[in-house]
């Protein structure tokens, strides 16, 4: 499964692709704003710099929610640089969107997927990627794993080749049952990658192992 980071915070990429575990990252309009980054030509910059830090795929979003707009915008973050991903909300111009970007072989990611019949939709127009948002799901009360469980099914059903992308990942246990489920990509805090290094049994023997050196070395 890759992981990608869900964040526009350009310190927390870093530190990600430092561990060397980083396959790629999402971004969107709240993230960008939350980083304080505006005005339509410093997140164009902000994309690249991204770009510079990781290797893998960098998901840009549009703004617009008309086909038009849609298509103006995507292909300008397409052409930023080679490893932007075209990120479109699934509305019918999004899917509409989708179906002409996936012709023109401009990658994309179709987000805001809150149900099997949307992550259909999203295949049938050719995405790379499907976002189902797994934690705004539990949120409700709603199974979001067993969303994850469903696309797989049917996305394996007919040999779809658009990727699971999990988001809205909030810890740990979404990302190891993530895994368990068969979705090809997780994207969450760089909390929710750095929390799978933690376990009481690691911290307590290496101590230990540390304690037993000191004694017979010191």
């Amino acid at each position: 499964m890759k992981f990608f980071i869900d964040t526009a915070n350009l310190n927390e990429i870093a530190e990600a692709q430092a561990l060397g575990v980083l396959d790629g990252v999402t971004t969107n309009p709240s993230l960008m704003a939350k980083e304080g980054i505006t005005g339509a030509d410093n997140i164009l910059k902000h994309y690249v710099a991204i770009c510079d830090i990781v290797d893998g795929d960098v998901s840009a979003e549009v703004i617009a929610t008309d086909y038009e707009g849609m298509v103006r915008e995507g292909e300008i973050l397409a052409a930023l640089h080679p490893q932007i991903v075209v990120k479109l909300p699934m509305i019918a111009a999004g899917v509409k969107a989708c179906k002409y970007f996936s012709d023109k072989g401009i990658r994309t990611n179709v987000t805001l997927v809150f149900s099997v019949g949307q992550a259909l939709l999203a295949a049938k127009a050719g995405a790379t990627y499907v976002s189902p948002f797994l934690g705004r799901l539990d949120d409700i009360c709603t199974d979001g794993m067993g969303l994850i469980a469903d696309i797989r099914q049917i996305y394996d059903n007919y040999d779809f080749q658009t990727q699971i992308l999990s988001a809205s990942v909030r810890n740990t246990m979404h990302v190891i049952n993530c895994a368990k489920l068969g979705s090809d990509v997780m994207t969450g805090p760089l909390s929710s990658i750095t929390g799978l290094l933690k376990h009481p049994l690691t911290d307590s023997g290496l101590a230990q192992f540390l304690a037993d050196y000191q004694k017979g070395n010191s």
